[in-house]
């Protein structure tokens, strides 16, 4: 990290007084104003403060709606109907959230497929990336009991098929969905402990951030180089720098957002879920949100239930062990050849997933869903591992500041090789 970090000093008496009793002025100034980044941090590291934006907006929107949904079986999709058509803004404060959800994990999504490319989970941010897993983790299960709330056909047959997934775990399966359903079937105690626990999660999800934060700036950003900030000449202030760059990624993506919120707010729902719920009638096809189909198709993949559920999870939690399957020392995809035609095949396995956790679960679609399961843990098990050995990574520049200005920043002027580069991101 570079050395030159200007320390805040209170001007004014009350500033002066608060600083010497809770220096929280000080610790934003360091952490947001003077804290140094890489001078070539792109916009992909943007996304990190348009998800915070997207949190604080899911949270207030939530707590609005809170106010006026009521969890019971018989009165919430009236509610949720009340809420559009009788409350003021309800209609925005709806839309908003529910479209805000599906932003929010695309926003996830290509966070995590930039940490992916750029090797942000390599040491010393291991911590930094688990946090990150834990939280998408929170995210699923706040958004799959959000999506049960509004309880429409889809909302409650999809919390049906879900819980009962439970059911296949050895021994304590049926306890453990007797408990999630509170009663032998899917009915009011369900919605209840559903809505409990999506409108705690949020603040949950808060908490984990704060601590992802937190680990982040202990061993500051990557960069699109992997290379360690070595001097001042490669970091600047994160104010105004960031700042400027992330308030204007925010500014474009949150006009696609309200494009979807004023022109197609029902766009990414279900037809079905605008139908209250009746456990009588089966949907034709039930499907979850788009942001589930990836891991709806590994888990239709395999035939047997158990091992079903266990691929749907292990999907999930493998991206947690990352840091140790991939055995490159060279951290950034830009200069490692093979792995970044295996990145994009990954990226492309990943949308066919999604592609495939949408249409029926027959035919020509679980055989493709099984190759291509294999082929997403094949990527973390054999790929990552074995790149390692055989890959030969490009020659890395001397210094961040060599990346971006040329070789007559850096010392000496050639870039170094692979091994010696490796080495200095080690330090």
């Amino acid at each position: 990290m570079s050395t030159h970090t200007p320390t805040y000093v209170p001007k004014s008496a009350a500033a002066k007084w608060l600083e010497s009793r809770l220096p929280i002025i000080g610790l934003v100034h360091s952490s947001f104003v003077a804290y140094p980044v890489p001078r070539n941090l792109n916009y992909m590291w943007t996304f990190g403060a348009i998800l915070t934006m997207l949190l604080v907006i899911q949270i207030v929107t939530g707590i609005v709606l809170a106010m006026h949904y009521t969890p019971h079986a018989d009165m919430a999709f009236a509610s949720v109907e009340h809420i559009m058509r009788d409350v003021n803004y309800g209609w925005l404060m709806r839309y908003l959230h529910a479209n805000g959800a599906s932003f929010f994990f695309a926003a996830v999504y290509i966070h995590i497929f930039r940490g992916l490319y750029y090797g942000s989970y390599k040491a010393p941010r291991e911590v930094l990336w688990i946090l990150g897993v834990i939280i998408l983790l929170l995210m699923m299960a706040t958004a799959f009991m959000g999506y049960v709330l509004p309880w429409g056909q889809m909302s409650f047959w999809a919390a049906t098929v879900i819980t009962n997934l439970f059911s296949v775990i050895p021994v304590v399966g049926e306890t453990v969905v007797t408990f999630l359903w509170g009663g032998y079937s899917v009915g009011n105690p369900t919605l209840n402990r559903f809505f409990s626990l999506h409108y705690l999660l949020p603040f949950m999800i808060f908490g984990v951030v704060m601590l992802h934060v937190w680990a982040l700036h202990v061993p500051g950003n990557n960069n699109p180089t992997g290379i360690p900030i070595k001097s001042d000449k490669d970091a600047v202030p994160f104010h105004p720098y960031m700042t400027v760059k992330d308030s204007f990624s925010a500014v474009l993506f949150f006009i696609v957002l309200a494009w979807f919120v004023f022109y197609l707010p029902n766009y990414l729902g279900h037809a079905d879920n605008y139908v209250p719920a009746n456990p009588s009638v089966t949907p034709a096809h039930i499907v979850p949100e788009w942001y589930f189909l990836p891991y709806y198709a590994i888990l239709r993949a395999i035939p047997n239930a158990l091992l079903g559920v266990i691929a749907m999870f292990a999907s999930i939690a493998i991206l947690a062990f990352l840091p140790w399957l991939d055995t490159s020392r060279v951290r950034s995809g830009v200069y490692r050849p093979m792995y970044k035609v295996f990145f994009w095949v990954f990226v492309a396995v990943c949308i066919g997933l999604g592609y495939l956790g949408a249409m029926p679960a027959e035919g020509g679609y679980v055989v493709a869903a099984q190759i291509l399961t294999f082929a997403y843990f094949a990527h973390f098990l054999i790929v990552l591992p074995l790149l390692g050995i055989f890959e030969t990574p490009k020659p890395l520049p001397n210094s961040i500041a060599e990346s971006v200005l040329g070789k007559d920043a850096g010392k000496g002027g050639a870039g170094t090789p692979a091994g010696a580069a490796s080495k200095a991101q080690a330090e």
